[in-house]
């Protein structure tokens, strides 16, 4: 028997196992970026990397070592007139293909970390003894041929095959040195027997191209594993983020269907919330009232306003959530209709007016008087500019100002500004003051302190009509609001600006 309860759980389960391969990726990027800061790349941490880019370049340039050996033979063979270059050429040959048929094998076979360092010893195996196949080369004389000619076509030949192994094999360290070093060793002890100035200049000078050879195929092989650390750690970055991007969708999702159920649970909350704070308000009023009769005890009396007070606070908290929620959830629905932005204003303006006198704050109004109908929710409307005014008075200092525009905007649509001479806010509190349950400094230390949900629930409706909100406040110069409607909201078209006469203002003032 199956229940519900297991899919609704399931959307809201986080798969934790991703947290554990985030860290085996974050604990890999550490590793590789604390190997790229040592300024010491280690080669065992890319033996395998290294030995496969090691034999695709053998196989790659398998042709090239073979012709040349056979032009060298050739041409030593053709002004010797001796065929122990054959000989040679043969045997260099046959040490080559078992280079290549060995790299071929390589290739084929899955290098494992245990297994590179057996791998890497064979191959410069295979280096050694061609370089011992050199060696024979270096030892070879002509008697026929001039000696000079046939050391500088020796030394040359050297040379040319010295930089050939470079280039093919700076990938194997020391390969270059492996593979010479009989071919030194041979010309040494060749040299050093016979005592000929181009024996021994040609041993030396070999000597030190072997050496500088091998330092630049050091400097490439280090560059290479500069590069392939810089591939290893973008490529773990990668993963990081991949994993990272992961639990961020998963955990977003969390809290979008936690908001969610919030907001409908909130929402479906309203008639069972505001029932009982109703009958709270009702019979609370009543007792204060004395309708039922005196009450014997003037401090019930009293108690019983204090809970009539604190209760029309909470409704309205209650209210100002609901809303919000009500948003939130998709639930908000505008009944719209023909309404006049200036009557509701009027209307508003009105409603707080006792407020204002009782802090001696004076409200003047600048409206423009022939303004056509918007197609609004006059509920909502009226909401708005309710909670803007009802800020201004709250936060306006006793004998203040509030000055209150309604008019067209250059669009075409209409606009409210209420604008104080209060406290203002700080330019860096100005997002938070928008956010919901966000509250500023001066509302904090403020008496009069609310939820930090009017300017939320202002912004959410005109985004409901379409509209735009501007807050503009500087410290100790006041704050501005304005609530923006657009043109296609309006019922009647505003004439050309060339052709608009100016509009009267009246400027009236309620004390």
């Amino acid at each position: 028997m199956s229940t519900g309860v297991s899919t609704s759980t399931d959307k809201i389960i986080v798969d934790k196992s991703r947290g554990h391969r985030n860290k085996a990726v974050s604990r890999a990027v550490r590793q590789t970026r604390e190997r790229l800061q040592s300024g010491h790349t280690s080669s065992a941490a890319f033996d395998r990397d290294v030995l496969q880019m090691y034999v695709t370049a053998v196989l790659q340039g398998a042709a090239i070592m073979p012709l040349f050996v056979i032009i060298v033979a050739a041409l030593g063979t053709y002004f010797a007139e001796d065929a122990s270059l054959l000989f040679w050429a043969l045997l260099t040959l046959t040490c080559h293909t078992a280079n290549i048929l060995l790299a071929r094998h390589a290739r084929t076979k899955e290098i494992t970390a245990e297994a590179a360092r057996r791998w890497r010893n064979l191959l410069l195996t295979g280096q050694f003894l061609i370089g011992c196949c050199w060696a024979v080369f270096a030892l070879q004389d002509c008697s026929a041929c001039e000696p000079s000619s046939f050391t500088l076509y020796k030394g040359a030949t050297l040379l040319i095959a010295l930089s050939v192994t470079t280039m093919s094999n700076f990938m194997l360290t020391p390969a270059v040195l492996v593979g010479f070093a009989p071919a030194v060793v041979a010309l040494a002890a060749k040299s050093g027997l016979s005592r000929d100035i181009l024996e021994l200049s040609l041993a030396g000078v070999f000597t030190v191209t072997v050496v500088f050879f091998n330092y630049i195929s050091d400097r490439l092989f280090q560059f290479s594993l500069k590069i392939l650390s810089f591939q290893s750690e973008k490529d773990d970055l990668i993963a990081e983020l991949e994993v990272a991007k992961s639990m961020s969708d998963e955990a977003r999702r969390r809290a979008e269907e936690a908001n969610l159920a919030k907001s409908r649970f909130l929402a479906s909350m309203s008639h069972e919330l505001r029932t009982p704070l109703n009958a709270i308000l009702g019979f609370s009023e009543v007792m204060s009232a004395e309708v039922m009769g005196p009450l014997a005890n003037p401090t019930y009396k009293e108690y019983a306003g204090d809970i009539h007070r604190s209760g029309q606070h909470l409704l309205d908290l209650i209210n100002e959530i609901l809303d919000l929620s009500r948003i939130e959830a998709g639930k908000y629905e505008l009944s719209e209709e023909a309404v006049s932005l200036l009557d509701i204003t009027e209307d508003c303006i009105g409603m707080v007016q006792l407020r204002a006198r009782a802090k001696n704050i004076t409200i003047h109004d600048q409206v423009e008087r022939q303004l056509p109908a918007i197609w609004a929710d006059e509920k909502s409307m009226r909401q708005v500019v309710l909670n803007l005014l009802s800020n201004a008075v709250k936060f306006t200092p006793q004998g203040g100002e509030i000055n209150v525009k309604v008019g067209w905007t250059a669009g075409g649509g209409q606009y409210i500004s209420i604008k104080d001479n209060g406290p203002g806010i700080p330019e860096d509190e100005i997002p938070v003051v928008l956010s919901a349950f966000g509250q500023g400094s001066i509302a904090i230390k403020s008496a009069e302190q609310g939820t930090g949900l009017g300017l939320p629930i202002v912004q959410a409706i005109l985004a409901k009509h379409d509209g735009q909100f501007i807050l503009k406040s500087r410290l100790r110069e006041g704050t501005e609001v304005i609530a923006i409607l657009p043109a296609k909201r309006v019922l009647q078209s505003i004439p050309a600006v060339e052709q608009a006469q100016p509009v009267a203002k009246k400027r009236r003032s309620f004390a």
